[in-house]
């Protein structure tokens, strides 16, 4: 019986497991192969069958990791070899996920591909902190930055978005949060809301809210850590618990 090669890439969702798709279930389900994230829920996994293999392939900063490169070929190596490969990866694979280059290059060997998209952190915590990233009258868009570019620079389109209205949701950029703050201090918006949310939608998840003068001092007390997004513009006001940051600066 000839094997059939196959990849899907599964987007495991920002951390909750109840948060994958019901279809990246089923894929998790038929998957002879699993390749996982650092981020990925590993109680995911339990949907595989009994002799599914699973191999983390998790990539983190500052932490040895399994390079993008090997990552590609072990996709292909267990395609050919295996069967039905599932590239399990936190968030969605086609945001920040270099979910694009892994199927780029998984097809060049003639391997069926497939996507089954995931909850992205960029819109998944702040909805579940019901934190709109839009709102008529005050937020007309969003955007999504990394904070961190391949050579570890901090990306240029934060230049772009800081001068509009726009809400602004950065990933993978807490390592540069003094940075980003001096950005905005450049243009004065010094008042302007802000908000970390670490570990979103897990059980040790932490938000922290403030504005772009005092994020700092208020992620040192707070112990901040990665993972966390960070979310800038006038929607972070809408959180519940803003009116506690004005309250505290009042009495100042």
């Amino acid at each position: 019986m000839s094997i059939k090669a196959k990849v899907t890439l599964v987007g495991a969702g920002p951390g909750d497991p109840d948060l994958i798709s019901l279809k990246g279930i089923k894929a998790i389900e038929k998957a002879d192969v699993i390749l996982y994230d650092a981020l990925v829920n590993e109680e995911l996994l339990d949907y595989a069958q009994a002799e599914c293999i699973k191999i983390y392939v998790g990539k983190r900063a500052e932490q040895l990791s399994t390079s993008q490169d090997e990552i590609n070929r072990l996709l292909v190596d267990y395609a050919l070899n295996y069967g039905h490969v599932v590239r399990l990866k936190g968030g969605d694979p086609f945001v920040f996920g270099r979910g694009g280059e892994e199927i780029d290059y998984v097809q060049q060997y003639g391997i069926e591909t497939a996507v089954v998209p995931g909850i992205s952190s960029a819109i998944g915590l702040t909805g579940l902190q019901q934190l709109p990233l839009t709102y008529r009258g005050i937020s007309e868009s969003f955007w999504v930055i990394t904070g961190s570019k391949s050579d570890g620079s901090l990306s240029s389109d934060l230049y772009l978005a800081v001068e509009s209205n726009a809400t602004v949701v950065i990933l993978m950029g807490y390592g540069k949060l003094a940075e980003i703050v001096a950005i905005y201090r450049e243009r004065n918006l010094h008042n302007l809301p802000i908000a970390l949310i670490q570990n979103g939608s897990l059980p040790n998840e932490k938000v922290v809210l403030g504005t772009i003068d005092n994020i700092l001092d208020e992620s040192v007390e707070k112990r901040v850590g990665v993972p966390a997004i960070i979310v800038i513009g006038d929607v972070v006001a809408k959180h519940r618990s803003f009116h506690e940051i004005k309250e505290k600066a009042l009495a100042l």
